[in-house]
């Protein structure tokens, strides 16, 4: 095999990524993270192992470009000395099936992947993308043992990463200007937090009365909420945007950036009515997993909606036979 015949090259400092599942969303993500250079051995996982060859070689003839990034297949075994390991296996969401649908055997295969992971690993950090990500992640918890802050759903960080977009497109500023959060379930649940919206710091109520821009904010709340539904029944499925947002999620942790990013976990006993729920709020990420959790200020029809987006999520928690117990502290 042409892809054997080379070796590693040998790093002052080795960063390793393995993903698992070669899928559309996986194979993306290797190659956001090999363009972005966010790792120097990045290894693909997958029951189709001729699947993961074909993409690990696609993706590593393209390093010869501008750097070279060893790209490359593995087994479970190469999950011993990963900083990183991102789960995206698992069965696709169809058009018109919500992620919570995919419960049952997405779960399945996510507590198999981590029995797998955690024979060899006994202290990674692992990021969870597959969907429904939010109950997958709190099972890949309970399945592991690990603290809460090691185990993270890419969660709302997609679904903020789109309210962004809408909402700088609607007021023709800059994307990077808007700061905001989509936070609670990654799905229909989700509910984007107005009350704190700021252009460039600037209170979203007080820079559309200085521009006379106004926002239909209805409008940007709903097709944040589907879009995902729409590029899927467009095109099959979606995974240059979430390949992006795990990216920015795999930057935090590689460099430990420390940054700020809205993500699912276990949320712990300080949040009372939240506890034992894994959901997206903001956290600061760095090599250690998540360090800390931000319990930002809602209005009263914010924290209504977020109730109810927990509460559904801990009914597919219960349904699918996930008690997690809490096993570490995030306080």
């Amino acid at each position: 095999m042409i892809e054997g015949l080379r070796k590693p090259v040998s790093f002052h400092q080795k960063s390793k990524v393995v993903i698992i599942g070669s899928g559309n969303v996986g194979e993306a993500i290797a190659y956001t993270l090999m363009v972005r250079k966010q790792a120097n051995d990045i290894v693909l996982i997958d029951v189709d192992e001729p699947k993961a060859k074909a993409a690990s070689l696609d993706i590593a003839h393209g390093t010869g470009f501008y750097r070279q990034v060893w790209v490359r297949t593995g087994t479970y075994e190469d999950c011993k000395d990963a900083q990183m390991i991102i789960i995206t296996a698992g069965v696709g969401r169809k058009p018109g099936q919500s992620r919570l649908d995919l419960g049952s055997i997405n779960v399945k295969i996510a507590r198999d992947i981590a029995r797998n992971i955690i024979k060899y690993n006994d202290n990674p950090i692992i990021v969870v993308v597959s969907n429904p990500a939010d109950v997958v992640t709190a099972a890949v918890l309970e399945e592991t043992g690990l603290r809460r802050g090691q185990v993270i759903g890419s969660g709302t960080s997609l679904d903020t990463a789109r309210f962004r977009y809408f909402i700088s497109s609607a007021l023709h500023v800059d994307v990077e200007d808007i700061k905001a959060y989509v936070l609670g379930e990654h799905g229909d649940s989700q509910v984007p937090i107005w009350s704190n919206v700021t252009i460039a710091g600037i209170p979203l109520d007080v820079y559309e009365s200085q521009t006379g821009i106004k926002i239909d904010r209805d409008e940007i709340a709903s097709i944040t909420k589907t879009s995902g539904a729409d590029i899927i029944k467009g095109k099959g499925a979606t995974f240059y945007g979430v390949s992006m947002a795990v990216s920015n999620i795999t930057e935090r942790i590689m460099n430990d950036q420390q940054g700020v990013v809205p993500v699912a976990h276990l949320m712990g006993a300080r949040y009372g009515k939240w506890a034992n729920v894994c959901f997206s709020m903001p956290c600061i990420i760095g090599s250690d997993g998540i360090e800390k959790t931000f319990n930002i200020p809602l209005s009263p029809e914010e924290e209504d909606a977020l109730d109810r987006s927990v509460e559904i999520i801990r009914d597919m928690q219960n349904q699918l036979g996930i008690f997690t117990n809490l096993t570490g502290s995030l306080e």
